[in-house]
């Protein structure tokens, strides 16, 4: 009688659910840390569970948001600095989520890669914990994808979805005319848009991502990923005391693009280039591929990463208020007659 061949396992095939199950476990603690008014039911089931009602709101509107990190990620993977990028991908949803006029409510993530590395998996999703904690967001679910095959060892790719309201009637924009003042919120750095060419451009000046970063503050990696700014709480106490006609997350397409998709038709925005300093990254950056002005500020948000269009006369309250949640203001032009972005100054 021949001996029986012990069967395959889905672990033969380079899935470990044990693994999973000990990630959900590792980062439950991190979850539930993010709780808020509203939330039934998180991690475990098949779906989550939110109570609008519970949350405050009597007639609300949905708003939902959907991004990733980009090729930042491939500095953390290539460095192993990877506790911050789950901050990256909250903020790139929410900051999102506010230009609507919509408080933030839950987020889920969608983390994916070849070999489940249970620690640097439960890094990241403690740092997408961190992000929702900041923004007063739920992390109320989420999925982890083991996929051999689709990803070299050591990668991943994430993806994020946040999902907010807002009283029905406070859409944004809304009231946005020609001598609105536009308020720039500084940024911390390059945030998780234009990385591609980050990259190359490092590639270009021969450093390592270890090596000491030439305008100070740690290494290169590090330095590069210093997360997207989360400007969620700021900017709803700036929406909540009125004179907020609009708000444009400054991402890709850097300022260029993204203040124009505020403004209505026949208004576009006067800047001045002199009304803030130009990070030393951006130099750095524009130095390294010899830049024309144009193209870093339609790739980089150039040190200015969330704007306000503000009424004229609330703008000196909303710059005190904005100062005072911790926000480095800068009045950098303003609402005028005429399509697109018209810059003075240099940076």
């Amino acid at each position: 009688m021949s001996e029986r061949r012990n069967g395959i396992t889905y672990a033969d095939a380079g899935v470990d659910i044990d693994a999973g199950n000990a990630l959900v476990d590792r980062i439950k603690p991190a979850a539930k840390r993010t709780d808020r008014a509203g939330v039934m039911a998180g991690l475990g089931g098949f779906g989550a569970l939110f109570d609008l009602k519970a949350a405050g709101y009597s007639d609300p509107i949905l708003v939902g948001a959907t991004d990733g990190v980009g090729t930042k990620l491939r500095i953390a993977i290539d460095t192993g600095n990877v506790d911050q990028v789950g901050i990256d991908l909250v903020a790139m949803c929410v900051n999102d989520l506010v230009c609507q006029g919509a408080e933030p409510l839950f987020f889920l993530d969608y983390f994916a890669t070849g070999r489940l590395e249970t620690e640097t998996a439960a890094r990241i999703v403690e740092g997408i914990a961190e992000g929702c904690l900041r923004s007063n967001c739920a992390l109320i679910g989420g999925e982890t994808a083991e996929m051999p095959g689709m990803y070299p060892d050591g990668d991943f790719d994430l993806a994020g979805f946040a999902v907010g309201a807002m009283e029905r009637g406070a859409e944004l924009p809304a009231g946005v005319a020609p001598g609105d003042v536009l308020l720039g919120l500084e940024s911390d750095g390059v945030h998780s848009n234009g990385y591609s060419l980050v990259r190359k451009l490092v590639e270009m000046s021969g450093l390592e991502w270890s090596a000491p970063c030439p305008w100070g503050g740690g290494s290169l990696g590090e330095v590069l990923l210093a997360p997207t700014r989360l400007y969620v709480k700021p900017a709803l106490q700036a929406v909540r005391a009125g004179g907020v006609h609009a708000l444009a997350h400054i991402t890709g397409g850097g300022l260029t693009e993204n203040i124009p998709r505020v403004l209505p038709e026949g208004s576009g925005a006067e800047i001045d280039l002199d009304a803030w300093t130009l990070p030393p990254v951006f130099g750095w950056l524009r130095e390294q591929g010899g830049m024309e002005e144009a193209e870093l500020l339609k790739t980089f948000n150039c040190g200015i990463g969330m704007v306000l269009s503000v009424e004229a006369g609330r703008a000196e309250a909303l710059t005190d208020l904005l100062a005072e949640a911790g926000e480095r203001v800068h009045v950098i032009g303003r609402v005028a007659a005429g399509e697109g972005v018209r810059y003075s100054g240099a940076l």
